[in-house]
């Protein structure tokens, strides 16, 4: 039979489309990839998510002889083109078996789909969008990825070059390690500015309090909104958007890793720290939050020590120097209490130098790195 590229409307066809990557990646062969929880992916492409309120979405999926063999989600971000005044849509959830063939139906499918609403630039992916998981990862395939990162086999590189994508921005990663033979050891100059900081009164950290957790989902969000709204990509979150993402991850909060930065008592900064739990995603394997995938996800809270840094911000008006200094010995304290065995910082956009290179100055390298790309829309 020919290739066909048909879309997912029905509830039926859009479970298909979650199940795609198990069908196509073959586990063996890819030990590194996370099996996701159906259950999430199912959130972000449902129209309900608070993402669909400014945006629209068309899933596809690819058969050859009957069986799936690629998927990809056409996207229409109308918040993002208000923000920026541009006519970029978006590509995301791309799955697709080493066929260029079946690679290039997809975008071409995506491609129309997103000239029909007069766009002119197809970037991604995007999964939906820079507040989510995005990026096709071009370095660091050897590694599991981390907690909600994107990974995917090296042969996707080549279709995206074959399809005549090109490079938007790349987004890093920096491990840190805190045990085995080369352990990291936070510079002496990080610990006396955070010393002589706390002594004068200035800054100090507390938790993230779960018992007000409204209160706090209303300081992170301003202070998310304000920290990132010249960062290339960006698109704020509306309340509704915000508090639905937070939601979802509060039951995977460690409130000593979830922390406000106060200046003079009034919050200034946040830093958000999550377990990395793809470990316990690989034990689940199907993606199945029930009946058992859930008891394994919350006894693994109890047991991993590595951890993903997956936001700092900081308000423009307390952005100095030596800030990501404060940070980093904070976060480097309450590390060493937990016993963790390491973390990563990810991702960074790559000319965000008021992160890259304080991290590169206190000796971390990239690990990892993944590229968002782009392409004129077909005409």
């Amino acid at each position: 039979m020919p290739l066909e590229i048909r879309p997912a409307t029905s509830r039926r066809e859009v479970n298909r489309f979650i199940d795609v990557p198990w069908r196509i990646i073959d586990r063996k062969q890819h030990p590194q990839w996370v099996p996701p929880l159906r259950i999430s992916v199912k959130d972000v492409i449902d129209r309900k998510n608070p993402f669909y309120n400014a945006a629209e979405r068309e899933l596809f999926i690819a058969y050859r002889d009957g069986e799936p063999v690629g998927r990809i989600a056409a996207i229409q971000n109308r918040a993002h083109n208000d923000f920026h005044g541009d006519k970029v849509g978006f590509f995301g959830f791309f799955e697709c078996t080493d066929d260029p063939e079946v690679a290039a139906a997809l975008f071409d499918t995506a491609s129309d789909w997103l000239r029909a609403r007069g766009l002119d630039v197809m970037r991604g992916p995007m999964n939906p969008s820079t507040n989510q998981e995005c990026g096709l990862l071009i370095e660091g395939f050897r590694f599991q990825p981390s907690f909600m990162t994107c990974w995917n086999p090296r042969y996707y590189t080549k279709l995206m070059d074959g399809a005549g994508f090109a490079k938007a921005k790349d987004l890093v990663a920096y491990f840190i390690p805190l045990t085995g033979k080369r352990p990291f050891v936070l510079p002496e100059r990080f610990a006396a500015h955070a010393q002589r900081a706390t002594a004068e009164g200035n800054v100090t950290f507390r938790d993230i309090d779960l018992r007000h957790f409204d209160r706090e989902i209303d300081i992170c969000w301003d202070i998310y909104n304000a920290a990132w709204e010249k960062n290339w990509g960006f698109v704020p979150m509306q309340r509704e958007e915000f508090v639905h993402m937070a939601k979802d991850l509060k039951p995977l909060l460690l409130p000593q890793f979830a922390f406000i930065a106060e200046v003079h008592g009034k919050p200034a900064g946040v830093m958000i720290n999550l377990l990395d739990y793809s470990y316990a995603l690989m034990k689940i394997g199907n993606g199945r939050l029930f009946p058992t995938g859930i008891f394994k996800l919350l006894a693994a809270k109890k047991k991993i020590k590595v951890g993903r840094l997956m936001v700092m911000g900081v308000k423009r008006e307390h952005r100095t120097r030596s800030v990501f200094a404060l940070f980093a010995h904070e976060l480097y304290r309450r590390g060493m209490e937990f016993g963790a065995i390491g973390g990563e910082a990810s991702w960074i956009l790559e000319d965000n130098y008021a992160m890259t290179r304080p991290m590169e100055a206190m000796g971390a390298k990239v690990y990892r790195k993944w590229r968002i790309y782009d392409r004129p829309v077909s005409p």
